[in-house]
């Protein structure tokens, strides 16, 4: 049994730990483990929103379907919402709910009464008033929340793969949970229980939300992983941690052991454990995320000169930490080791541009500009409005104050439109040739494959001055939202599956830029090529026909004096 509380002696159910006891008693299982307790601990005393972050397997959810009998067994009159990523995993939370209340002793006074709600879907207990809100209601995460009413809300494990691979099935599974405050009655309570998907899991981002978060990995982690859980790991964890228990080792040893946890890293691979188990992300996104912040070169770029060469580093003594940084965790923006050669001017400078029509979209643009292969972001970002007159004016000037050669437009959204317009604005602000570019590569890989071998080889030079703009200017979105139009939050959390970004505009820009340079510098290099063979071969020509002069000068020489 565990140690009780000082503040309820007179009644020892009144710490929900004993009464975890009580139920593993029943189902005939090993005594709670002390992770298993602490767990519990957190339950009874949370705040009025927390998230439960446990390794696979620790019993997560037995443990909070013994919280809602224990809530019910003090309040009868306590009405509960248990919401799952499908109905019927819900609908198994509520059935073993139900059937706790059937079989424990001590809860048969709240078995359902004739006339009651009796179904797994939606039950009462006995002792509850007749209400609209049944004492324990099971529904999936899309399924029909309106009309409920809860004192507790259960969501457990609301997303899945299924429900987070992309960005609009995440950003469909955030709107569907704020569906919560609508239902929680006042005073009431949230509680998430669940493992992430990935960095940008929901639970990832409750915190914005109000929400607390405790985390308890199934192994003791190290100093690097605790940095990265933040204030999130459990303070249990923490202590013990703190008292010199060895990294590595199992924190709950009596559910899985070192070997046990060794082949479930085995069969689960390094990012697969590293998710399930150690609630730690930063694996997996490192491999599935390929664009990173570390491998650009973040300097001041003049407007029309730049260094021959400037030489990338990730040295820590280069990080710039007073910038604004959304990338994933551990990765940092760099300034350069060094400057080499002189500073000349550009060989050219363009605009690209992605138009938006409606809808919550902006106009994406980048001025890029390039000096030896290397590739300068001057600027970047984003304009909400369409077509308005003063996008295009903006735009104009834009041109105008980075000298661009050419500017490029990307003409599958408009059929042409965004351009006729653009041009007379253009021609009074800044006269420069315009393009259209359209594209039927899969958008999500084409920017992939453009910028990663670009970023990896360390030729793309951003301004300090665009990251700063790049977050200033989504201050006027809703915080939850602000990120995703920020350019280097979508650099940072694109893959080549298809919708995994929801708004990626600026990104976009960034991609037409960037590929009319490689395709330039390709074509050029073609034509170096071709000249190089050309001058070759007529050094080569010079060298016979000199060759055969000389001979027969030669010849009829000899032939004279004989």
């Amino acid at each position: 049994m565990p140690k009780l509380k000082k503040k309820t002696p007179e009644n020892p159910l009144m710490d929900f730990r004993n009464f975890v006891f009580l139920v593993w008693e029943h189902l005939s299982l090993p005594n709670p483990t002390p992770v298993q307790y602490d767990i519990a601990d957190y339950l009874q005393n949370a705040p009025k929103r927390a998230v439960i972050e446990a390794f696979r397997g620790v019993g997560k959810s037995y443990i909070t379907s013994a919280f809602v009998c224990w809530k019910l067994l003090l309040n009868s009159e306590t009405k509960v919402l248990v919401v799952s990523a499908s109905k019927v995993r819900s609908d198994d939370f509520s059935t073993f709910t139900q059937r706790l209340i059937n079989e424990l002793p001590i809860l048969h006074h709240l078995k359902s009464r004739e006339g009651q709600r009796q179904s797994k879907v939606a039950f009462d207990v006995g002792p509850c008033q007749a209400s609209h809100s049944p004492s324990v209601k099971s529904v999936g995460i899309t399924g029909q929340l309106s009309g409920s009413r809860a004192d507790i809300i259960v969501a457990d494990d609301v997303e899945v793969p299924n429900n987070s691979m992309t960005q609009t099935m995440r950003d469909k599974l955030s709107e569907a949970v704020k569906e919560f405050d609508a239902v929680l009655k006042p005073d009431g309570s949230i509680v998430y229980l669940g493992t992430p998907q990935t960095e940008m899991s929901l639970y990832e981002t409750l915190p914005e939300r109000g929400y607390e978060v405790r985390i308890w990995p199934s192994r003791y982690p190290d100093e690097k992983q605790v940095l990265r859980y933040s204030n999130k790991l459990s303070p249990f964890i923490q202590d013990r941690l703190d008292r010199g228990y060895t990294i590595g080792d199992p924190t709950d040893p009596l559910r899985f052991d070192a070997e046990d946890l060794l082949e479930r890293e085995l069969s689960y691979g390094k990012s697969g454990f590293a998710l399930q188990f150690q609630l730690d992300t930063s694996l997996s996104d490192a491999d599935k995320y390929p664009l990173k912040l570390s491998d650009l070169i973040v300097m001041g770029v003049d407007s029309t000169k730049a260094p021959e060469k400037p030489v990338w580093t990730r040295d820590p003594r280069n990080k710039l930490s007073d910038l604004p940084n959304v990338g994933l965790p551990g990765d940092f923006f760099y300034s350069p080791e060094t400057k080499l050669g002189d500073w000349i001017e550009y060989s050219g400078s363009v605009l690209s541009i992605d138009p938006s029509g409606r809808g919550k979209d902006e106009t994406g643009y980048a001025v890029v500009k390039m000096l030896n292969g290397y590739l300068y972001l001057a600027e970047c970002g984003g304009l909400r409005g369409g077509y308005k007159d003063t996008n295009l004016r903006t735009l104009s000037v834009i041109a105008k104050r980075n000298n661009v050669n050419l500017v490029l437009i990307e003409s599958n959204f408009g059929d042409g439109m965004f351009m006729e317009l653009l041009k007379p604005v253009l021609r009074k602000i800044h006269n420069v040739t315009i393009e259209e570019i359209r594209s039927n590569v899969q958008k999500e890989k084409r920017i992939v494959d453009t910028l990663e071998p670009v970023m990896n080889q360390h030729r793309l030079v951003v301004d300090p001055k665009v990251i700063e703009e790049d977050y200033r200017t989504v201050q006027e979105y809703p915080v939850e939202s602000q990120s995703r139009y920020m350019l280097f939050h979508q650099m940072t959390r694109i893959t080549k599956d298809k919708g995994s970004l929801i708004h990626d505009d600026r990104l976009d820009a960034l991609q037409m830029a960037v590929q009319y340079w490689v395709d330039f510098m390709a074509a050029d290099a073609e034509i170096e090529i071709k000249t190089r063979k050309s001058e070759l071969f007529d050094k080569e020509l010079e060298i016979f026909i000199n060759g055969v002069f000389d001979k027969k000068l030669k010849d009829s020489n000899v032939s004279t004096w004989m």
